[in-house]
């Protein structure tokens, strides 16, 4: 995947150590400007794929504006890599604002577990350590390592110092129930739009897709621990900066994993869209599939 392409470079001791020395906004910049003209160049197929499936969730938009919108995409990718050798250094509200504070905050210091779920928009690395730093909930991160056992290693120890807990792999499913039900008010991570079978499943964008991968499992989680859902995400305004939006929790105790699914896929959906510029995922499916088009419904709707 392009997240772990782009780690390898950055998994460089050099590199790393001269993104943690440089001024944050100039590191994230660097960053951005290494993927948007260096790697991009050699992941033509990816920059392709992502190109095909943005003409077909925004065909109002004219062909020079989704140029501009895949540059800015890779620009954000980079930008996301290289700050993880300053996550530490963005997590205050110099460098993230949240939209209604206070709603916010009540919800982080209410009763209960939490499932907060998001996408991989803006820096969702940066999301997590947030939510760790605005809360005493006790947190758990779900992730996908890298096949590389140097680069998995690498990438545990850096989210686990930001992070609280990260865990993924085999046995995760057991660890994870272990810590909704047995740590008092645990919050678990999970981003919901992770690749499978060269598909991206969440959001829907109006296809006819059943819940699976990590939403079906988070949704099977959630009845036994009793856990209500906080989607939210971390969009980027400019440089290093960022807001956080999130929505009411959704509550399985009094809605069904159908009205459940269809409020994150509007919220989160219509983010991954509205954030098109800053979607890691776009360039993870392929929507010119059959079974695989956003329906003619969701597209005029969109219109």
């Amino acid at each position: 995947m392009l997240l772990y392409d782009a780690w390898a470079m950055l998994s460089n001791p050099f590199l790393f150590m001269l993104l943690r020395l440089l001024p944050t906004r100039l590191a994230s910049w660097f960053g951005g400007w290494l993927s948007a003209h260096v790697a991009r160049r050699t992941m033509k197929l990816r920059d392709a794929r992502a190109r095909a499936n943005l003409a077909i969730l925004r065909p109002d938009l004219p062909e020079a504006a989704r140029e501009a919108i895949l540059t800015r995409r890779w620009f954000n990718v980079g930008r996301t890599l290289a700050e993880l050798a300053n996550v530490d250094r963005l997590v205050n509200d110099a460098h993230v604002t949240v939209i209604d504070r206070a709603g916010y905050q009540a919800v982080l210091d209410g009763p209960g577990p939490l499932i907060a779920l998001t996408c991989h928009i803006g820096n969702w690395d940066l999301l997590a350590a947030h939510i760790k730093w605005s809360t005493d909930r006790p947190g758990l991160g779900v992730y996908e390592a890298p096949d590389d056992p140097r680069q998995a290693a690498m990438l545990k120890k850096a989210r686990q110092s930001y992070m609280g807990e990260a865990i993924g792999g085999e046995g995760a499913a057991r660890g994870v129930l272990k810590h909704l039900t047995q740590k008092d008010r645990a919050t678990l991570y999970i981003l919901a739009d992770e690749r499978r079978d060269r598909q991206v499943w969440f959001p829907t964008f109006g296809r006819p897709l059943e819940p699976s991968g990590n939403l079906s499992i988070a949704l099977r989680l959630a009845r036994k621990a009793g856990a209500r859902f906080l989607p939210f995400y971390l969009a980027r305004t400019s440089g290093p900066r960022f807001e956080l939006h999130w929505r009411p929790p959704l509550d399985p105790g009094t809605m069904s994993d159908v009205e459940i699914v269809a409020a994150l896929d509007r919220f989160l959906g219509e983010a991954c869209i509205t954030h098109a510029d800053q979607w890691l995922a776009l360039h993870d499916m392929d929507l010119t599939q059959d079974g695989h088009r956003p329906s003619c419904d969701f597209l005029q709707h969109r219109r």
